[in-house]
């Protein structure tokens, strides 16, 4: 099997409502999504998606994904998708870094190397665990009633598990987290996302201040030196988000006991192929993960879905669903969808769902 053609597109995803976070520095109204088709000479084809949050929360743009894609796609033509492992260390010899570059690339391989054989992706990536994992929630940066308010309304779609987003100064995190916390129900997780927003001193007062509560907190600062010096004033479980970028990241947040939890966030570790490394690394040393993607349709949503049901629980605490979030659905009735509050992967072989060309309209460049 050869890839013989690479398609690209470019699509605007416009959120329901403005959304804030890292204490509200950060606004954010439409994001921009890259979606990638790798087609054979076979006739299997693959579908991927790469979607920054926007240009201002991680170092990764829209358009840095199809300027990369150009470098990279020539480069694969007739190669075999299914060797994704070899498609990936070819990619980083092409061009070194810029993982989101390279996911949906990575994606849309293992969908064609699942549709090959005949197995949704999770069943490649080790096997489907039986429980549908739980979606977290993800709470804008507002007044304390105002995020109670958005709690309630993601409680009403069946979320149990919800990210609240903090970070603002510290007496009103402490109202909001105190609030949010003393409404917490039975069954549910909350858990305080700060997105790198405190000094140190700020995440060491805060959560020393809300110390009886049993959430954790994420990000709390900007780098891994400062959430170590936090880690060792608080007794918080913490999660460590932004400052994952890749698996030497990893190594030293478990040998020098900086966090508990990590955030695993496809699109910006690289795709499926690297955050599978990550998920055996916590598996065999007994971190928590989250999985998420960094933006996107149900595209990136089902991606993630697939990597998550491989991780026994209590393992995998929550994914997180970006479709319930923007304005544009790109495969009505596909893929990973909220189901009383959770995500289950599809059955279908590969990853399960393609877009609807009606809604993505003619890509924006094509590779032969």
């Amino acid at each position: 099997m050869k890839i013989n053609c690479i398609s690209v597109w470019q699509l605007d995803l416009p959120l329901h409502k403005p959304y804030y976070l890292s204490g509200g520095r950060l606004k954010f109204e439409c994001l921009d999504s890259t979606i990638v088709r790798i087609d054979t000479d076979e006739g299997i084809s693959g579908w991927g998606e790469g979607c920054p949050w926007g240009v201002t929360y991680l170092p990764a743009f829209g358009k840095g994904i199809r300027a990369g894609i150009d470098e990279l796609a020539p480069l694969l033509i007739g190669r075999d998708p299914r060797l994704t492992d070899s498609i990936n260390r070819s990619m980083d010899l092409a061009l070194p870094g810029h993982p989101y570059v390279k996911s949906a690339i990575d994606i849309a391989c293992w969908d064609i190397a699942g549709k090959s054989a005949n197995l949704p992706i999770c069943e490649l990536l080790g096997g489907r665990e039986p429980d549908p994992v739980p979606i977290a929630s993800s709470i804008s940066t507002g007044s304390p009633q105002e995020m109670l308010d958005e709690v309630q309304r993601f409680r009403d779609l069946g979320y149990r598990v919800h990210s609240c987003k903090v970070g603002a100064n510290v007496a009103m995190d402490i109202k909001r987290i105190n609030l949010l916390s003393d409404d917490e129900r039975e069954g549910e997780t909350m858990f305080y996302d700060v997105n790198r927003a405190w000094l140190p001193y700020e995440a060491i007062t805060v959560m020393n201040a809300v110390s009886g509560i049993s959430s954790w907190f994420e990000q709390p600062c900007e780098t891994l030196d400062e959430i170590a010096q936090v880690r060792r004033q608080t007794s918080h479980p913490i999660c460590i988000d932004e400052a994952l970028r890749d698996y030497n990241d990893l190594v030293r947040i478990q040998s020098e006991g900086i966090a508990e939890l990590v955030n695993i966030k496809i699109n910006r570790v690289g795709g499926l192929t690297r955050a599978r490394q990550i998920r055996d690394f916590c598996l065999q040393t007994g971190i928590a993960m989250l999985i998420m993607d960094t933006g996107g349709s149900v595209l990136a949503d089902t991606s993630c879905a697939h990597l998550a049901q491989t991780i026994p629980q209590p393992s995998c605490p929550g994914v997180w669903s970006c479709q319930e979030m923007v304005a544009v659905d790109t495969a009505p009735g596909q893929g990973a969808r909220n189901i009383e509050g959770c995500f289950s992967a599809p059955e279908l072989p590969g990853l399960g769902v393609e877009p609807d060309l009606a809604i993505l309209g003619d890509p924006v460049v094509v590779y032969r």
